[in-house]
């Protein structure tokens, strides 16, 4: 983990060039190509109206979009070369691209937090980011990183209602992006977050990190590749961890800011030719 807050220290203070910034934003409605920084909406739910269902940010590693509804999941984009995508294949590259080795989306969520999605725990379950008053998503660029960022308002929460922000922020040349989740509230609060996987999905609980290996079930990339996902985090920030049924469970201490770092790789890259190849790379950044 200490390796992973110097490389962003770094990418932040330590290249200033417009030129060398590999990150990318993208936030746009399904029916307007035009990009825009800002959506709000006091349904909480543009799912549907929505380019790639919420906003999205990538480097030259991968993609990441976090869901514009209930769910408020994060999902990813794998790679199989370092290289931007997100302005030409908006998420969903032809499988002409994909042939030419092209990204795609490999990961399903389904209801689950998906690669490091934020809820909320009240102690006895999983209290969802919804409803809200108004969910607000933001995408930004700035010198050496993009971000995306999604506020719920008036979420209810052990009788109040509070607000919460989710940020994810990728990185030029780096794999592994950060998550940061804070809560605007009077009082502490415990946010739960994790890694889903699928059956036949093989799962690793390592020293600081959950990961999984394996093949996600065909949804809309034109081949099916073998991705790996982990979430790395700090045990001492957490009051606990369980595997579930589809994904494993983290439940943080008492707080109003949580933060962990998420990472994702695919068969066709180099170097990650299989579950020991991910663990390896895993154990190397800790």
């Amino acid at each position: 983990m200490k390796t992973l807050i110097t490389f962003a220290l770094i990418s932040l203070f330590g290249l200033s060039a417009a030129a060398q910034n590999k990150t990318e934003i993208s936030l746009f409605w399904k029916d307007n190509p035009d990009q825009v920084s800002a959506i709000e909406s006091l349904s909480g739910d543009l799912y549907r109206q929505l380019g790639h269902h919420g906003p999205a940010v990538e480097n030259e590693w991968l993609g990441l979009r976090l869901y514009f509804d209930h769910k408020v999941a994060i999902d990813v984009y794998n790679k199989t070369k370092p290289q931007l995508e997100l302005a030409q294949a908006r998420w969903y590259p032809t499988p002409k691209q994909q042939q030419e080795d092209w990204g795609a989306d490999q990961y399903k969520v389904g209801q689950t937090v998906g690669l490091g999605g934020v809820r909320l725990w009240d102690g006895e379950q999983i209290v969802l980011l919804d409803p809200v008053s108004k969910r607000t998503a933001r995408v930004k660029k700035e010198a050496n990183q993009s971000y995306m960022e999604m506020l719920s308002e008036n979420v209810p929460y052990k009788g109040d209602s509070i607000d919460v922000l989710v940020r994810v922020t990728v990185y030029s040349g780096q794999r592994e992006a950060k998550v940061e989740a804070f809560a605007f509230s009077s009082e502490p609060v415990q946010f739960m977050t994790g890694v889903n996987f699928h059956p036949g999905t093989a799962t690793q609980d390592g020293d600081g990190y959950v990961a999984s290996w394996g093949l996600h079930p065909a949804d809309v990339a034109a081949y099916q590749l073998t991705i790996g996902a982990a979430l790395l985090y700090q045990p001492e920030d957490f009051v606990s961890k369980e595997k579930g049924d589809d994904q494993y469970i983290l439940i943080s201490k008492p707080t109003n800011y949580m933060s962990t770092w998420i990472t994702s790789a695919c068969e066709k890259e180099e170097g990650f030719n299989s579950l020991e190849d991910f663990i390896s790379y895993l154990n190397n950044i800790q």
